[in-house]
């Protein structure tokens, strides 16, 4: 529960059963924006796109300065020689350090869904020294531009920066929200058509030391309003056997890191998954842990999540690429369209983090309400109805609950909600995390391009 209610904070990265494909072969130019032309008449119009850089002939695409491409099982790109150097002053620790940089843009995507919103998420190896910010420019239905926003300043660690999101940027006509990008008025009509993506990798000056990063990506969205969704017909019946832990167990605990307890829902909800794909944490790595506190790597998930602007872990594409810092998995935040995803999802044993809000008799059995919640979907029962993992639980025994199809389904996927003053607010409109093997299976494979993920 640990997400506030901003501004357009329903949608942020995106993919539903339609787009399966979308962006997922080729160069991303304006050649994209036809993927879906032959689609049958009676396909459902997409509502969103996902375009994510992730191959050696990808990296090479781009615009690099300073940067190479690596091939090899994982390619990415990496530091070759430095473009030039630059001070940075962190704005939560108050230091100035000088950096070496180099630069990757993304050729142009031109989004197949001209969108209200954006949001960035990326996979990287930053090691002690380094750090990544990642930048997006759009441009606009009537042919103008936006500025280069930053979607995120991130290292894997806290020594060196702060990773944190940056607040106060707009050109008047958009704005980012944390991690997402938003056009401030959709009633005008006014939409984002295109996008590219720039990643600045730094390092301390004399070393040899550099950022990897192998993948990179958006979303765009433009999902129509509604206060309700269309039941989806029950098709699976499995469970996947997914570690339960629960975040009340950690109330108090590090207040530097907002707290625990309902503040850490996506940290919770992010390292159950990462456990179950066999992700685990060294002693050495839980150390700084206080040794009487149970489930020491969930307080590591909550620390290196941490969003220092906006001061908590629920930032998306930190979590996902919190992930992706494990050994063998990628991470993704995305918005799927209907139950029927999930399922396809659970079928081939990919569990997914899950965003809702909802007020407390709007789903039974919860036994609260919420402005924002994560939780892990780890299956159907014979009726269709949802096993999730709930961190919202008073002990690990009591995570595993079942929700009513029906309310769930439509607390998940609805973009428009009404709180507990009557006040019309926004939902979340479908959004979830994915994370999977770097190296999926075939069946696995199948099931993420069916839900718009590569």
């Amino acid at each position: 529960m640990s997400r506030a209610e901003q501004p357009s904070r329903r949608a942020v990265l995106t993919a539903a059963l339609a787009a399966a494909v979308a962006g997922s072969a080729g160069p991303a130019v304006a050649s994209d924006a036809g993927a879906d032309a032959a689609a049958p008449a009676d396909t459902p119009a997409r509502t969103v796109d996902n375009r994510a850089w992730t191959t050696y002939a990808d990296w090479c695409r781009g615009t690099a300065e300073g940067t190479r491409a690596v091939a090899g099982s994982r390619p990415g790109i990496v530091i070759a020689s430095p473009a030039g150097t630059t001070d940075y002053t962190d704005p939560h620790t108050g230091r100035t350090a000088r950096w070496e940089y180099a630069t990757w843009t993304s050729p142009v995507h031109r989004l197949s869904v001209p969108a209200t919103e954006a949001i960035a998420s990326w996979n990287a190896h930053t090691p002690d020294g380094t750090w990544l910010q990642i930048e997006l420019r759009g441009t606009y239905s009537d042919g103008t531009d936006t500025p280069w926003y930053v979607m995120g300043r991130w290292a894997a660690g806290d020594q060196d920066i702060r990773r944190t999101s940056v607040d106060d940027q707009s050109d008047g006509r958009s704005s980012i929200w944390t991690d997402t990008f938003a056009v401030d008025d959709p009633a005008t009509g006014l939409r984002l058509t295109s996008y590219r993506l720039r990643l600045t990798l730094h390092r301390k000056p004399g070393t040899k030391l550099t950022p990897k990063v192998w993948r990179v990506g958006a979303m765009g969205s433009d999902v129509p309003d509604r206060f309700t969704v269309p039941a989806s017909t029950p098709g699976l019946a499995r469970e996947l056997i997914v570690p339960r832990y629960s975040q009340e167990t950690h109330i108090g605990q590090y207040p530097e890191y907002d707290n625990g307890g309902e503040a850490w829902c996506s940290p919770t909800s992010s390292q159950m998954i990462i456990e179950y794909w066999g992700g685990r944490l060294t002693p050495e790595q839980l150390a700084w842990v206080d040794p009487a506190f149970a489930d020491p790597q969930v307080c590591h998930a909550a620390r290196f999540t941490y969003d220092y602007q906006y001061e908590g872990c629920g930032n998306w594409p930190f979590n996902a690429a919190y992930a992706a810092t494990f050994e063998g998995l990628r991470g993704v935040v995305t918005r799927l369209g209907s139950l029927t995803d999930l399922e396809t999802l659970i079928a081939a044993g990919i569990p997914a983090i899950t965003s809702q809000s909802f007020l407390k008799e709007e789903l039974t059995g919860a036994g609260y309400g919420t402005a924002g919640h994560l939780m892990t979907v780890i299956g159907f029962t014979a009726d269709g109805d949802v096993i999730a993992n709930d961190p919202n639980s008073p002990s690990n025994e009591a995570v595993r609950r079942v929700y009513r199809r029906r309310e769930w389904e439509n607390i998940w996927l609805r973009t428009k909600r009404y709180n507990a003053a009557g006040k019309v607010v926004s939902g979340t409109g479908g959004v979830c995390y994915l994370y999977f093997p770097a190296h999926p299976t075939a069946r696995q494979r199948a099931a993420l391009a069916a839900v718009g993920v590569r």
